[in-house]
């Protein structure tokens, strides 16, 4: 029923409804996923209670009210469908049990496939922050999971030791993602066990960058073959580089930098087959910074120092945080502080983040389109109160029909 004084409104331009639908139905419209339902072979008679796309808009809210229960969520969710008149008939909540069976049933592909369908890259030429020269910044990072403590997941996902080799409480699962560093969106991830590595899962996500993007990554993503596989696309890379790893002077140039090259762990003697990388090398001195025993090192595939001078790759480097600042939105803010998902099953696991993920975009799709529009950087908006108001508006004004 609509609170005393409230009306339906009349028109959905308002800013309100835009964050309404755009969490759930206008970032992933009904046909989009149905379409993909269909093409991962879930789809599913229309006259059930919890239909193939009813419970993927579940997964999503349920991820966007974290922490609450599936009947509380469905509450949420159906709250404002009545009065609205969204459908005819009605529409009782689904228990726990058959939201639980729904789940099962649905899989993990069709969130994953609708992630990979809908997650693009948002920024446009006129996105402040996202931009450095002709590049997009991009950037790359791992982060872990915890998941419930259950024999499958344990069995599937391993858990990590302490650093006493105790057993850690929980299994965890590892996933690597790549997010634009001006706008926070994640356009592509990967999920994998403990046993793989973040170079491994990386790997699987170069296939997504291209000519004009510039990826930064840590210290973590190393080695001749990743940097080969990263670069292949065409896409321009600064990669921050370990302390011991030995890179001779080929040529020194005008702005202090100088070209050098790298190859692979097993010819480190021989230097057979070298590719030849720009390195940077720059301290940072001050009260506010800790002491240096080294100085930072950076690799770049940009070997013209008048396109881009060493000062300035040296202070871009540091847009690498902006990821993680992405994966804190996701795991603190969206997800909760220091909460474990809520699936005991891996697919239901994989599912679970895969929706995390989708109502992230989405998000930070709305908070992109805003601070264009007000000709603002993305990072002077809020993740927090973006993420309060649309969970106060879904309910109000839920977009799809059961």
């Amino acid at each position: 029923m609509p609170r005393p004084g409230q009306v339906k409104p009349e028109t959905d331009e308002r800013l309100s409804d835009r964050i309404a639908v755009g969490l759930l139905t206008r970032t992933f419209p009904p046909e989009l996923v149905d379409r993909v339902v269909a093409e991962c072979g879930r789809a599913g008679q229309r006259t059930r209670l919890l239909p193939p796309r009813v419970v993927v808009y579940f997964v999503l809210a349920m991820c966007l009210f974290s922490g609450q229960g599936y009947e509380e969520v469905a509450r949420l969710l159906t709250q404002g469908l009545t009065w609205a008149k969204r459908w005819s008939g009605s529409w009782q909540v689904p228990t726990t049990a058959a939201i639980s069976r729904a789940r099962v049933k649905l899989g993990p592909e069709p969130l994953k496939a609708l992630f990979a369908e809908a997650a693009r890259p948002l920024a446009t030429k006129e996105t402040r922050g996202a931009w450095y020269g002709s590049w997009r910044l991009v950037a790359i990072d791992g982060t872990v999971f915890d998941v419930p403590d259950s024999d499958q997941n344990a069995e599937h996902f391993g858990r990590p030791k302490t650093h006493r080799t105790e057993r850690c409480a929980y299994p965890q699962v590892r996933m690597v993602a790549l997010a634009e560093c001006g706008t926070h969106a994640i356009t592509a991830a990967a999920l994998g066990t403990l046993k793989e590595s973040e170079p491994a899962l990386a790997r699987t996500l170069f296939g997504h960058l291209g000519k004009g993007d510039l990826l930064l990554a840590d210290r973590g993503f190393s080695g001749l073959e990743l940097w080969r596989a990263a670069s292949a696309g065409g896409a321009d890379l600064l990669w921050r580089i370990r302390s011991h790893q030995v890179l001779p002077v080929r040529e020194e140039l005008p702005d202090g930098s100088y070209l050098s090259e790298i190859v692979a762990a097993r010819d480190h003697r021989k230097r057979a087959d070298p590719t030849v990388v720009r390195v940077i090398e720059y301290t940072l001195a001050g009260s506010g910074y800790p002491a240096q025993d080294a100085p930072y090192r950076l690799i770049t595939t940009i070997l013209d120092p008048e396109a881009a001078p060493a000062t300035e790759l040296a202070s871009l480097y540091h847009e690498r945080w902006e990821i993680e600042t992405a994966l804190d939105e996701l795991k603190t803010h969206q997800r909760g502080p220091a909460q474990v998902l809520r699936s005991r099953s891996p697919d239901g696991v994989e599912q679970e983040i895969w929706g995390h993920l989708l109502v992230h975009y989405a998000i930070r799709t709305l908070m992109h389109d805003t601070a264009d529009q007000a000709q603002l950087d993305t990072d002077r908006l809020s993740f927090t109160r973006s993420l309060r108001l649309a969970r106060r508006q879904v309910t109000a004004q839920a977009a799809f029909s059961p």
